[in-house]
């Protein structure tokens, strides 16, 4: 039976919700900003937000992974070294980290894909974000292709950390998710799971299924303006 989605009531609460939680966490010091500065990065996003409310996909229902829109801080402006160790499990208090599978200078050449179109951003809005638990144990090339059928984007890194940063209540044990939107040029597709009671961000084969690893969506980004 599906889940009740609740409508997002308030975009701009949410939004400053999410900037507050942002600042909170040292993003703009680790960014180089004062606070104002980095508000004054952001502030512009806050009217595509409230756009955003009367979208089809501006709603929530956390027990599924799907939120309204994410405030995605690029890795440009803060380092993905610098984030993971900010996130934390909902309800824990042990930092996120990210996997030694990386080998040294891996990390940085998992970079957007050009079909995300998310080269180049700084700071956006995702939205209609889903983390994709309807394709634990597919095959990851799979579950991309599925999702490029429908439309839909496959997440970067950064924005994997911006959904556990803002939404902790999205990972959870067995309903962890893929990463498919960053990639760099093998057959290893990042992913966020639960090791040692705190986020993990690793990776795993493009052609291994695993029956704890979705692959996660969105619907589009927006910047400022459009």
């Amino acid at each position: 039976m599906p889940h009740a989605l609740s409508p997002l009531s308030d975009a701009g609460a949410e939004f400053d919700r999410q900037v507050n939680n942002l600042v909170t966490r040292d993003y703009p010091a680790l960014a180089g900003l004062g606070a104002g500065q980095f508000e004054a990065l952001v502030a512009p996003l806050r009217a595509e937000a409230v756009a955003l409310a009367a979208a089809p996909d501006a709603s929530y229902d956390l027990e599924t992974g799907r939120v309204p829109f994410l405030l995605v801080i690029a890795r440009d402006v803060v380092p993905v070294e610098e984030t993971m160790p900010r996130t934390t499990l909902h309800g824990g208090r042990l930092p996120g980290f990210v996997d030694r599978s990386f080998e040294p200078g891996s990390l940085e050449r998992f970079v957007a894909t050009e079909e995300t179109g998310a080269g180049g951003l700084s700071a956006y809005l995702l939205y209609g974000v889903e983390r994709g638990e309807e394709f634990c144990g597919v095959v990851p090339e799979t579950a991309m292709a599925a999702i490029a059928g429908r439309g839909r984007s496959l997440l970067t890194i950064e924005e994997g950390v911006a959904l556990i940063t803002h939404f902790p209540e999205a990972l959870v044990k067995n309903k962890c998710f893929s990463l498919g939107g960053s990639r760099c040029g093998d057959r290893r597709v990042p992913a966020i799971w639960i090791s040692k009671k705190a986020p993990k961000l690793g990776w795993c084969w493009a052609g291994n299924p695993h029956t704890w690893l979705g692959m996660a969506s969105a619907a589009g980004r927006r910047v400022a303006g459009e």
